[in-house]
């Protein structure tokens, strides 16, 4: 009897040996890969059962050359390198690991939002430069009783709110998915966009990438915010126009960024950015712990597993259902 050929299209973790050990339920054969683009994917991918997928993009291209796949599994949030609508219609079904990170992306913007509020790295600069003078922190504000504004409001940004309200920071959220009641229980008051670029002190963006959010803290939203305003993305890095981000930094539009993610990453060695005073730059890195890497390769391979199974998967994007 044949085996079912799982392939990791590609992957950032020290082994796979998660993988191997949850696959090897079904007896499955892990075919790991390092591929960036879609020609690296046809060959290898045509006959398989199932894709494990990081970075690499499935498009519409390399999901024709599947045969008999059943299941596209992201090791991740967001599924934006995936042509969900070619895998629906092709019958594949497609998740996604939507509850891992939540502690460590959301630690992330608090931490990200009190080193712009306490301008941490460019103290550290300043002083590393021979330079010991406290003066250089004017102006600073306390944390207490400013305004922190939350663009999206799914699992992270909820548990950002629930770890910025103790730091004394009144917080509000645009979702236009969200009602006001799921936003009171989090003591989180449901604003427009407008009304949120205009009263934060601090904008965190949470928002899924879709053709919808791209860009959409672009310079009218730059324009809207304070000028001692800062900007946080622990999200996706086209959700920010960087050309326009670039432009308010410079300025003086905003007071500054804190940026996980990037339009294009890893930035080149003359990016903009890098070379701002007012920006605060994290390798794409919000994601990270030990714990919660552990948790991504487990519960996606445990997707996987149930698929080839014939079971429901827990995670599904689309709306497919399972074959046995």
């Amino acid at each position: 009897m044949r085996r079912p050929k799982v392939v990791v299209t590609d992957y950032v973790f020290p082994s796979l040996e998660i993988e191997h050990a949850v696959l090897g339920a079904v007896n499955a054969e892990v075919v790991a890969m390092r591929a960036t683009s879609e020609d690296q994917l046809l060959d290898v991918i045509a006959d398989a059962d199932a894709l494990l997928v990081c970075y690499a993009p499935i498009t519409r291209r390399v999901i024709d050359r599947l045969q008999r796949c059943r299941i596209i599994a992201r090791y991740g949030i967001g599924v934006d390198n995936v042509d969900v609508t070619a895998a629906s219609a092709r019958g594949i079904i497609v998740t996604n690991v939507p509850d891992y990170c939540i502690d460590e992306v959301s630690d992330h913007a608090v931490a990200l939002l009190l080193a712009c509020a306490r301008k941490v790295p460019y103290l550290d600069r300043r002083v590393r430069g021979d330079r010991w003078d406290a003066r250089d922190a004017v102006p600073m504000r306390r944390v207490r009783g400013q305004v922190l504004g939350l663009v999206g409001f799914g699992r992270i940004p909820r548990r950002v709110a629930d770890k910025a309200r103790p730091l004394g920071l009144e917080v509000v959220a645009f979702d236009p998915f969200v009602g006001d009641a799921e936003m009171s229980a989090h003591d989180v008051g449901n604003v427009t966009l407008d009304v949120l670029l205009g009263r934060s002190d601090f904008v965190s963006v949470h928002a899924p990438l879709t053709p919808e959010t791209r860009g959409m803290i672009g310079e009218a939203a730059l324009r809207a915010m304070k000028p001692t305003a800062y900007l946080i993305n622990t999200a996706r890095g086209p959700l920010v126009a960087e050309a326009a981000l670039v432009r308010a930094l410079r300025e003086g539009w905003i007071a500054g960024a804190a940026l996980d993610v990037l339009e294009t990453e890893p930035p080149g060695p003359d990016h903009a950015l890098r070379r701002l005073d007012n920006v605060i730059l994290t390798p794409h890195v919000a994601f990270y712990s030990e714990e919660s890497v552990q948790d991504l390769q487990r519960k996606a391979a445990e997707e996987v597993r149930r698929v080839l199974s014939g079971e429901s998967p827990r995670y599904p994007v689309n709306s497919i259902q399972a074959k046995g």
